[in-house]
């Protein structure tokens, strides 16, 4: 057996980007950012020169990937739209329609569960602490994972049938075009 450490897995916490270019640094402080940032604060974050970030984030902000906050200083944050839209291109082009469907249908069985389960139609209507004194086999923390599970789920089935309908939409072009 092999004892040399693995080059496999993730980067080391302390410093996830030692290995990227600067434009990969500035795009993945942007995905770990939560509100708006300075083209600074992020450089900083990015170990590079402001006026590098600053580009960087201009090019992202054309692109859509960020959103630019003008003022002094302008501030910039990830556009989850962006994300929320490649995600659902991405489902779109590397699945047929069937199989969109069939992954429409397991994340419904599984949603249906849930509600069944909480006799609830969303996790919102779930108080967790009364669930708990319901369910001997529960714990708190079981509760709140399986809410917060349930709401990944609502969101995934809903990307999944958008990426249905805009796959649909696409053969329908290719077969009448």
């Amino acid at each position: 057996m092999d004892d040399s450490p693995s080059t496999a897995g993730p980067p080391p916490f302390e410093n996830p980007f030692e290995d990227a270019d600067v434009e990969q640094r500035v795009f993945g402080t942007v995905l770990q950012t939560r509100e708006p940032t300075t083209a600074t604060t992020i450089a900083d974050r990015s170990d590079c020169d402001p006026k590098t970030a600053r580009k960087y984030l201009s090019w992202f902000a054309d692109l859509g990937i960020v959103t630019e906050h003008p003022g002094r200083p302008a501030t910039y944050e990830r556009n989850d739209q962006y994300f929320e839209w490649r995600r659902v291109n991405e489902l779109s082009t590397s699945n047929t329609v069937e199989e969109l469907q069939r992954q429409i249908r397991d994340e419904q069985a599984r949603i249906d569960a849930y509600e069944e389960r909480y006799d609830a139609w969303t996790p919102d209507a779930v108080d967790a602490v009364t669930a708990v004194e319901r369910y001997d086999d529960l714990t708190i923390d079981d509760v709140y994972a399986h809410l917060a599970d349930w709401a990944t789920r609502l969101k995934e089935r809903d990307r999944l049938e958008r990426a249905r309908r805009e796959r649909a939409s696409v053969n329908r072009e290719q077969v009448s075009g």
